[in-house]
């Protein structure tokens, strides 16, 4: 079974180290196909979603072997141009490849993707940016293809904020004939951390990390040796497990500066923190106050990824919290299983009202996706009893020893084999 079974009561304790970036990690691997030699990931997080970015690299040829948490990819003979929807419809960035394949063979092909079912999500954006450099698309039942002769500058010009799309831009341009002003261009770090390692393979950008990107293709890429950044959406994760449990932790490698809107909403509820050398202590203890409205937003506003986890802490402080999903439209699949726990939740549309205050007790609840998956953890956390909690395999896709740091820090998790036991004194 897809299962882990937590008793919760406790309040978490200790130090962890805050894990690579899944969101950066998988479109620098995207990009090593744009270097037809080895490039070096380090610090990259051993998930589900980086294990399937990399199946599917090897599909296309790619030699890939890690030591330790160092991925190596050796996209030397990597001319596969056709990546099946067995692939991409397990996970939704695999779509960013498209440009890619454009970018090194001139033609590419790919079913369409997939990833956590949290509301519409269209390539509209993508398909656009990719037309706007030359690119001819016909989308299939089943497939989109690309053909390309040579990809050229232009100007893109986003109607909407897309991390994704501002990705798939950039991927196309670095190796298009010209220059590409990207407008309206997505802000949120993951898209300044692949503009870094592209620069180190020897891309020509400027303006990362702003609405305004502008990039001069190159002739060719060298390998890039590059160190993933933390996980902010993990670090966010914990603090809020902290949060949810009053507890006190220590976060080694935490990307404040990345985080500073939740922060902000952390301080608000009552949570303390401080960074020394490094480390981002947090104190939990003190957190008792609601939300009276929160909205998501696009960097650096506060993160849809983290609104699940926020959610769960809501629950447990009394008073009335208003959350508006302006992100993804159908982002509130964790409302009903908190409700089987004790929680008073009501959702209509993007609007979420949190009735807090009221006693969490174990239950069986079930994961839908993958944020969601990891607030019920720290929800069963923070509960009396034991809770089950069912589709542990969504979590897996964004964390990759959750299980571990939170027994790290007191958490008493037990995995669904029933002999294999995290933390300690667990009743089982």
């Amino acid at each position: 079974m897809d299962e882990i079974r937590i008793t919760g009561g406790v309040p978490l304790y200790g130090t962890v180290q805050v894990q690579g970036s899944k969101n950066a990690a998988l479109p620098m691997m995207a990009a090593s196909l744009l270097h037809r030699g080895v490039s070096v990931l380090r610090g990259c997080p051993r998930i589900a979603d980086v294990f399937c970015m990399e199946e599917i690299l090897q599909a296309l040829g790619a030699v890939t072997w890690w030591n330790g948490h160092d991925l190596y990819l050796d996209c030397t003979e990597a001319d596969g141009t056709e990546i099946s929807g067995s692939y991409t419809g397990r996970m939704r960035s695999s779509v960013i490849l498209l440009g890619v394949l454009l970018g090194r063979n001139g033609h590419g092909r790919l079913g369409y993707p997939g990833g956590c079912v949290i509301g519409r999500r269209p390539i509209d954006l993508h398909l656009y940016a990719l037309r706007e450099l030359g690119a001819d698309l016909l989308e299939g039942p089943f497939f989109i293809s690309a053909e390309c002769g040579n990809l050229h500058g232009g100007t893109i010009v986003f109607p909407g904020k897309s991390v994704g799309a501002a990705e798939q831009a950039i991927l196309a341009a670095v190796l298009a004939h010209g220059e590409t002003v990207i407008e309206n261009c997505a802000c949120e770090p993951e898209i300044l951390w692949l503009c870094r390692f592209l620069r180190c393979m020897g891309a020509d950008i400027r303006g990362e990390g702003t609405e305004r990107v502008i990039i001069r293709g190159v002739e060719i890429l060298e390998g890039g040796d590059f160190q993933v950044p933390p996980d902010r959406i993990v670090a966010g994760t914990y603090l809020c497990a902290c949060a949810a449990t009053r507890g006190k932790i220590v976060l080694e490698n935490a990307p404040e500066g990345e985080l500073e809107a939740f922060l902000e909403v952390y301080r608000k509820i009552g949570g303390q923190y401080k960074v020394k050398s490094g480390k981002l202590i947090a104190d939990g203890s003190g957190v008792r106050f609601p939300v009276p409205y929160l909205e998501t937003a696009v960097y650096p506003g506060f993160p849809t990824d983290l609104q699940s986890p926020l959610m769960t802490v809501l629950a447990t402080i009394p008073g009335k919290s208003h959350i508006r999903e302006m992100i993804f439209e159908d982002r509130f699949k964790i409302a009903e299983e908190l409700n089987r726990m004790g929680a008073a939740v009501a959702v209509c549309g993007r609007d979420a009202w949190i009735d807090g205050g009221r006693h969490l007790l174990g239950a069986e609840v079930c994961a839908r996706e993958l944020r969601g998956g990891a607030a019920l953890m720290l929800a069963a956390l923070a509960a009396s009893g034991e809770t089950a909690v069912r589709g542990y395999s969504y979590v897996c896709r964004g964390y990759e020893h959750i299980c571990e740091d939170l027994a790290a820090l007191g958490g008493r998790l037990k995995k669904d084999t029933g002999n294999y036991f995290y933390g300690k004194n667990t009743d089982q």
